[in-house]
């Protein structure tokens, strides 16, 4: 995602680097391919855009900060629940940065339309600017909140990965119950849209289930803080939990 996102901006126009130090052949091999410059530190940098598992999106704010070499605008566009992203915010605000919450919906942006970038707070408008005629679409919301855009993501996010994550653990229940030739069977009658589904959930979890697991707990955090029940993200984590990370990755 992050490569996808930093060749569209090369696309139209934009000089982006990325640090480099510490990072795998791979990483390297899809920095250079998306046109991105290596840089050995912030200075200078007009804009930090932070995309990286949730887990970890704290301590990558942190390293930016402790650097002491960066003292601009800083996108956050990690899948995080609001209260995180609040939390993170006040450490950025704390080192002299402007914090910008942003919350990506759709796949690594290839083509033009399939991917949106939501963005709130102070400067929000000022990063969508950067983003202008890019084929990822920056969308700003206004009037929300600082941390809509993290809200947005979460709420969204609680739809298309939940019902993945439930219906991978139907079908590995029915198999486990020797009925999955049967269940399969039903989907086709009543719900043929489903078989389809369960290959793209399982394709999915396999490549990104030791992602989403983090990103279910924001979810559950985030549900939790407006009093509604965390239960179904926490579930969702544990049957994502059972994914490893990709060796390639």
């Amino acid at each position: 995602m992050g490569a996808a996102i930093g060749a569209a901006l090369v696309e139209v126009g934009h000089d982006v680097g990325w640090l480099s130090a510490g990072r795998s052949a791979q990483t390297t091999d899809r920095a250079g391919r998306a046109g991105l410059r290596a840089l050995d530190d912030l200075a200078g940098s007009d804009l930090v855009v932070s995309v990286c598992p949730p887990g970890v999106a704290a301590n990558v704010a942190r390293s930016v900060i402790d650097t002491n070499r960066f003292r601009g605008p800083y996108l956050d566009a990690n899948a995080i629940a609001p209260a995180t992203s609040q939390a993170i915010a006040a450490d950025v605000a704390a080192a002299g940065m402007t914090y910008v919450d942003g919350g990506i919906v759709g796949p690594p942006p290839t083509t033009a339309g399939s991917t949106r970038l939501y963005l709130s707070g102070d400067r929000a408008a000022m990063v969508a600017e950067l983003f202008a005629g890019a084929r990822i679409e920056a969308r700003v919301l206004g009037g929300a909140g600082p941390t809509a855009a993290s809200a947005l993501k979460m709420t969204y996010a609680s739809w298309s990965k939940i019902s993945s994550a439930l219906l991978v653990t139907a079908d590995d229940a029915a198999q486990r119950l020797g009925l999955r030739e049967a269940l399969h069977a039903e989907w086709e009658m009543s719900a043929p849209d489903l078989a389809a589904r369960l290959d793209r959930a399982s394709a999915a979890a396999i490549a990104k289930g030791w992602r989403w697991e983090g990103e279910m707990r924001e979810i559950a955090a985030t549900f939790a803080a407006v009093g509604e029940p965390d239960g179904f993200a926490l579930a969702a984590a544990e049957i994502f939990a059972r994914f490893d990370r990709p060796r390639s990755s």
